[in-house]
């Protein structure tokens, strides 16, 4: 294990406060909540009702999983993923994995700046037609994001999404309470495994609804976050036990309340037309209070994840680029003043606008897929790298539980990224 450096003595401090403990967590959690999460939830409550809310947390418990091996790895090795790939396979690998980064950067780029257009033009509906509110919305979003994070750094954009987190889950869960389709009901949904039959449709929606809770690429992001922090000690891993676990447990009550939400609420349309037409319903069940109050926790989830995206993808290009350069620095830190990270970051927050001028199902569509091949390959290289104690030692090697989860995980997703084409 790397000898490890004198952490500041604001760092530690910060550790020790329950904000400190549980932040990267609640920035993970935040950022993988995006329009398609809502959008899923909503449908299949609206499909299948509170049946399927066990699926919820299943998909929680699932990115917990490979979130925490990746953690473990850092805190065992002082790397990041992304170093022990290079280190160990060789930097080509890293030749395949940026035109990956590139291609889910502009759908996702797409889809954020899209949602978060969508649902601006629908609390100030200026624009006669819903699509140039979207373009012109979604466009601005995509610049305010990108001056925050350029002008305000790691802890600026901490600031922000606390704000973002608190607008939605509070607003998204009271909704969710204002709609409570009885406490027995939501008691099998989570305790009750079954999958009703929906047309022949059921299976298919648990396994979207399984597949789409929390981020994808994003997870990898968790690992700068902790170095943001000074989590590098072998005693910091049962810290990131703690935030993770807090942070997939807000996004499973997040999916949890959007489910309720669609069972309560008969609607149609797709992706973040139907988080609007969803509204639409809301102001005719609770008023315009409840139109508003989801409204709110949809922007509030939808700019979180804009905002989250743009800070943190930067990173992943930053500490390729050094890898396959030669010019890392020794304290492994990536600069968010550094040229290879704010030209990424202006990549992301530019070049996706072209996709506010397609249909956002398309957009969407094109992002599921490319994200549903990141954990198969995430579990493989997590079963292997942290399965040899050479490189982790005996304290952060797989045990034969975490073995098995992350075997589920690798078939699971392989599944769910070869469904499209098994007809």
């Amino acid at each position: 294990m790397p000898e490890q450096e004198q952490k500041p003595a604001h760092r530690t401090m910060r550790r020790r406060s329950l904000v400190g403990m549980i932040g990267p967590g609640l920035l993970l959690a935040a950022t993988g909540v995006g329009a398609g999460d809502l959008a899923t939830g909503t449908f299949v409550g609206g499909l299948l009702g509170t049946a399927v809310l066990w699926a919820v947390v299943v998909g929680a418990a699932m990115k917990f999983v490979v979130t925490e091996g990746l953690a473990r790895w850092q805190i065992a090795t002082g790397e990041t993923l992304i170093e022990g790939v290079a280190a160990r396979g060789g930097r080509w690998t890293l030749w395949f994995f940026l035109p990956y980064l590139l291609l889910w950067s502009f759908f996702v780029g797409s889809a954020l700046m899209s949602a978060t257009g969508a649902t601006l033009h629908a609390m100030v509906p200026i624009f006669a037609e819903a699509k140039t509110g979207k373009i012109v919305f979604g466009a601005a979003a995509s610049i305010v994001g990108l001056v925050l994070v350029w002008l305000g750094g790691y802890r600026l954009f901490e600031d922000v999404m606390r704000i973002c987190i608190g607008v939605m889950f509070a607003t998204v869960v009271l909704t969710a309470i204002l709609l409570w389709p009885g406490t027995g009901a939501v008691l099998e949904g989570l305790f009750v495994p079954r999958i009703p039959e929906a047309g022949g449709e059921g299976v298919t929606w648990t396994l979207a609804l399984i597949g789409g809770i929390g981020g994808t690429l994003t997870v990898l992001c968790y690992g700068y976050w902790l170095r943001e922090e000074g989590r590098d000690a072998p005693e910091d891993l049962a810290t990131c036990r703690v935030d993770l676990f807090t942070g997939y447990a807000m996004t499973a009550i997040f999916g949890i309340a959007m489910v309720i939400i669609g069972s309560n609420v008969n609607i149609e349309g797709s992706g973040a037309q139907l988080l609007l037409a969803l509204s639409e319903r809301l102001d005719l069940v609770m008023g315009a209070p409840g139109k508003w109050l989801f409204l709110a926790g949809t922007f509030g989830a939808v700019f979180s994840s804009l905002l989250g995206v743009w800070q943190s993808v930067p990173y992943l290009f930053a500490d390729s680029w050094a890898l396959l350069n030669g010019t890392r620095d020794t304290d492994r830190r990536i600069d968010t003043s550094s040229k290879p990270y704010r030209i990424f970051l202006v990549a992301i927050a530019t070049v996706p606008m072209l996709g506010l001028f397609w249909r956002f199902r398309d957009v969407q569509m094109f992002y599921a897929v490319i994200g549903a091949w990141l954990f198969p390959i995430l579990a493989v290289t997590l079963l292997i790298f942290n399965g040899r104690r050479a490189w982790v030692g005996q304290q952060f090697a797989n045990r034969p539980v975490t073995v098995v989860a992350l075997g589920v995980v690798l078939v699971f997703f392989s599944y769910l990224g070869l469904s499209p084409y098994l007809g």
